[in-house]
């Protein structure tokens, strides 16, 4: 007789369960492996977030064109390479200062600086390197946007330190990112039209403590125990009523844009579908949910399209 614990067939073993792996980037396949820290570092492998950057700044230069007439087509062309040059700029120094707390975040612990794979010094100077870009880029425009693209630097390299000194910075990220409302008009006319370009720059504002807020809940919990600040944390349970308020007075700012620069009558369906966007964004994000977070963030390139299209839209028909 047997023991009850004895088994004429072998002992299974359960296999180690599957590592998930995301789909390799443009970046993993393509850069020699020495280039690739440095275009994570830049965030050139998640290009998305560079709308983000640039549909302010195109808003304005269409906004600027003449009436009936398209935008400055190379002007657009520039600020798009702009707008990946200085999204570097900005990961980079958030990636320099931030480096110690992105070893505490579960998502960004594996970020070139954070976990080794660059030196600060190699970061450093590619920084360096970027900036040197940005200015490459000032100097093709006349001269009150060189000036006011250099100051712009300012406010990004303040932005990460934000974080550690007030409850707002996702407010300070789109007063910076707004600033492009103005100098892409600079550069595209001599005098600035601010009835229009000021309730835009507000638009900018809160349309980014929506998107960063629902972009910051993806680390809610880690920033709690790094005491990082945010409008996730302090928004907590009743963040979608906040982000409805941001919603609604960004659409009410850009419908006072369209009116003050006396768009035609087109621009203002572009509108209701930029706030439709909006409205889907707030009611369906599951912000316990990372992956969800992340595509509702990503999704703001398509608010920013709409909102482009409607300017669009009405310049050619005025």
């Amino acid at each position: 007789m047997f023991s009850s614990s004895s088994s004429s067939e072998p002992e299974r073993k359960e296999s180690p369960p599957r590592q998930q792996h995301s789909p390799a980037s443009w970046v993993e396949r393509w850069l020699p492996t020495a280039a690739r820290p440095y275009a994570m570092l830049a965030r050139l492998d998640r290009p998305d977030a560079i709308w983000l950057y640039a549909w302010p700044c195109f808003w304005s230069i269409a906004i600027a064109a003449k009436k009936g007439e398209l935008p400055d087509m190379k002007m657009l062309a520039l600020f798009g390479l702009g707008s990946v040059v200085l999204r570097g700029v900005v990961c980079t120094v958030n990636d320099l200062l931030d480096r110690d707390i992105d070893m505490k975040v579960e998502r960004t612990k594996s970020r070139p600086l954070a976990s080794g794979v660059l030196t600060p010094a190699q970061g450093f100077n590619f920084l360096v390197f970027q900036v040197l870009v940005w200015l490459g880029f000032l100097l093709q425009l006349n001269n009150r946007s060189l000036i006011v693209g250099a100051s712009w630097l300012v406010l990004f390299f303040s932005y990460p330190l934000m974080k550690r000194l007030t409850n707002w910075p996702q407010a300070f990220l789109g007063f910076s990112l707004g600033y492009g409302v103005f100098l892409g008009s600079a550069a595209v006319k001599e005098s600035l039209d601010y009835a229009a370009l000021l309730p835009m720059n507000f638009a900018v504002i809160c349309w980014a403590v929506l998107y960063d807020t629902i972009y910051a809940h993806q680390d809610r919990k880690d920033d709690i125990k790094a005491g990082v600040r945010s409008t996730a944390i302090m928004f907590g349970d009743n963040t979608k009523y906040w982000l409805s308020g941001f919603s609604s007075a960004c659409i009410s700012s850009l419908a006072l844009t369209g009116y003050n620069a006396h768009l035609a009558w087109p621009y203002y369906p572009f509108l209701a579908a930029a706030a439709a966007q909006l409205a889907w964004q707030v009611s369906t994000v599951n912000l316990s949910d990372k992956s969800d977070c992340n595509r509702k963030f990503v999704s703001n390139k398509w608010f920013g399209a709409f909102v482009f299209g409607g300017i669009l839209c009405g310049i050619l028909t005025s």
